[in-house]
């Protein structure tokens, strides 16, 4: 844990929140009789899914000064993720996200939050930059741009962090979050100080204007990223750098909610990357991964071991 002193393998710093989602499914949400709750937010899910691949994770966020808060805190601790660096802004709550599960595709999602939300109030004064030099992976998203001062106070750790080993931008996009535009201006101002993006294909397409995956990859490639990750749902994945192109297939289950699928990638990239894999041993591993995940309820309590995931991909296509 950091609180020894040590430093941390993975450093993911943004949303933060409680997940509340139905246990019935294929019903609206004002049909809906019964729910549970999960620490849940997309900076979150990713450290998590990191711990259990047995990184030292650590989440740089806050919370509000409540019950939920106080929940989350406890989350995390439970799955390994070190919450020192979460704060509490105690005038505004923490927020809560609801689903609609309507598989195999449809999953209505309603944010209870606003741009005052605890995890946009992160300061640029309050980064623990020594441990932002010295993660393995410094993992960001974009919607950590859509409001002050957390924009700020990404800008100012990707400063400090001067693409050391993975910078990582998760192209995460919610057009909540974007209600006076400009996702796609601050996306390529991300892009430039990053040398890994992951995203799919909508996003990829927020970023850049191009629909196609390979023309999208190589224009972040072009503002700057070494390795571009797209991707493509249940058409597999697709890496990028300056020397090849790399395409995975994706695992084939019984989807039940596809939401946290993309978190689930993203912690499986973090481990492959950080253990030295070949990149194609990477995504297949991450796409096995986030499938697992899309085949399960929860968000970070879905979140796989490596045995499960090595397990699965043994029934990947050749």
């Amino acid at each position: 844990m950091l609180l020894s002193g040590r430093s941390c393998d993975v450093l993911s710093v943004g949303r933060v929140g409680v997940d509340v989602y139905p246990t019935q499914i294929r019903k609206p949400l004002d049909e809906v009789e019964n729910f549970t709750k999960f620490l849940g937010g997309s900076a979150a899910n990713v450290a998590v899914a990191a711990s259990r691949y047995g990184h030292r994770t650590a989440l740089i966020s806050k919370t509000g000064n409540d019950p939920f808060g106080r929940f989350i805190h406890r989350q995390l601790r439970l799955y390994g993720v070190d919450d020192c660096f979460v704060g509490l802004e105690p005038a505004s709550p923490t927020p809560v996200t609801f689903c609609e599960i309507f598989p195999p595709e449809n999953f209505p999602i309603f944010f209870y939050r606003t741009s005052e939300s605890p995890d946009m109030r992160i300061r640029e004064e309050e980064l623990p930059l020594r441990h932002i030099r010295a993660a393995e992976v410094f993992w960001a998203t974009l919607t950590g741009l859509s409001a002050e001062p957390s924009r700020q106070a990404h800008f100012a750790a990707w400063e400090e962090r001067n693409c050391r080993r993975y910078t990582i931008i998760d192209l995460d996009y919610r057009p909540k979050f974007w209600p006076n535009g400009g996702e796609r201006e601050s996306a390529v101002a991300a892009l430039k100080q990053c040398n890994v993006a992951v995203g799919n294909t909508e996003e990829c397409w927020v970023a850049t204007g191009e629909r196609d995956p390979k023309r999208a990859a190589k224009a972040m490639l072009d503002l700057g990223v070494e390795i571009a990750v797209v991707k493509r749902g249940p058409e597999g994945a697709m890496v990028m750098t300056h020397d090849e192109v790399i395409e995975a297939p994706t695992l084939s289950v019984s989807t039940l909610n596809g939401l946290g699928a993309g978190d689930g990638f993203g912690g499986a990239l973090c481990h492959g990357l950080i253990s030295g894999w070949e990149l194609g041993e990477v995504l297949r591993f991450a796409n096995t991964a986030g499938a697992l995940v899309a085949s399960r309820l929860e968000t970070s309590a879905a979140m796989p071991s490596e045995d499960e995931v090595r397990k699965a991909m043994e029934r990947l296509p050749l």
